[in-house]
């Protein structure tokens, strides 16, 4: 299709970043699948380094269009049980996984220890919890979990110094069904299928299982909130996740 005239001439006196905030083939999720909720745990210091991750200048959920489009069918087959997603990390730029590595070998603070109570920081690389590389920066992986469609009922008592692993009234409330351990907890509880939580934790952690699984999506076994997306393109990116 050709545009008019004028039309073009627009686009082309706006500046490059205006044009090309994401490379070809990328979205915002929000674009395709606004029902879907985020909670972009690496541009706030919510998370195991304690810092934001270089690249994350904004809490968006960018994806491969492939993943993005996937994601929204899961979200509608989900809707009819009254259940939704809620994604805490999408594509993660190279530069972010490059901090997470150094941060992980530099013998130095040991960041937020909520999300590792019972590793040593310098055993979280060669434990398999941190990589120096990552599907996420292919823009097809995606950390996530279910969350009702109707607000959870008030009353928990929430402690935000409670580890990871500490039972879901103790620790931080994030709106998630309970999956018997919070999102990033660098803990044997967090297997996907680990015997180290209770049966109702692990027929929820089923659940989203067969709901991704249905769509395309393979999961992460040291993880439960992992999916990777398997038929899209596999070249790594580095540009920064910017404001829509």
């Amino acid at each position: 299709m050709r545009l008019p005239l004028t039309f073009a001439l627009v686009l082309l006196a706006l500046p490059a970043a205006a044009r090309d905030k994401l490379p070809a083939g990328f979205v915002y999720l929000r674009d395709v699948a606004p029902t879907i909720a985020q909670e972009i745990r690496y541009a706030t210091p919510d998370n195991f380094t304690g810092a934001v991750l270089p690249g994350y200048g904004a809490a968006e959920c960018v994806l491969r269009r492939e993943a993005a489009e996937a994601l929204a069918r899961v979200a509608q087959d989900l809707a009819r049980q009254q259940l939704g997603l809620k994604v805490y990390d999408c594509y993660r730029p190279e530069r972010a996984v490059r901090a997470m590595w150094r941060w992980a070998h530099d013998g130095g603070r040991d960041g937020d220890k909520r999300f590792y109570p019972n590793e040593d920081k310098l055993r979280l690389f060669s434990l398999g919890y941190i990589a120096s590389h990552s599907r996420h920066s292919t823009g097809t992986a995606v950390d996530l979990t279910l969350v009702p469609l109707s607000p959870l009922a008030p009353g928990r008592t929430e402690n935000r110094n409670a580890p990871c692993t500490a039972p879901a009234g103790e620790r931080a409330s994030d709106t998630s069904l309970d999956m018997g351990t919070g999102f990033d907890c660098l803990d044997v509880k967090s297997y996907t299928r680990s015997g180290a939580v209770g049966p109702e934790q692990r027929r929820v952690r089923e659940r989203l299982r067969a709901a991704m699984s249905a769509h395309g999506f393979r999961n992460y076994f040291r993880e439960w909130w992992h999916y990777e997306y398997v038929g899209a393109p596999l070249r790594a990116y580095d540009f920064p996740i910017e404001p829509k």
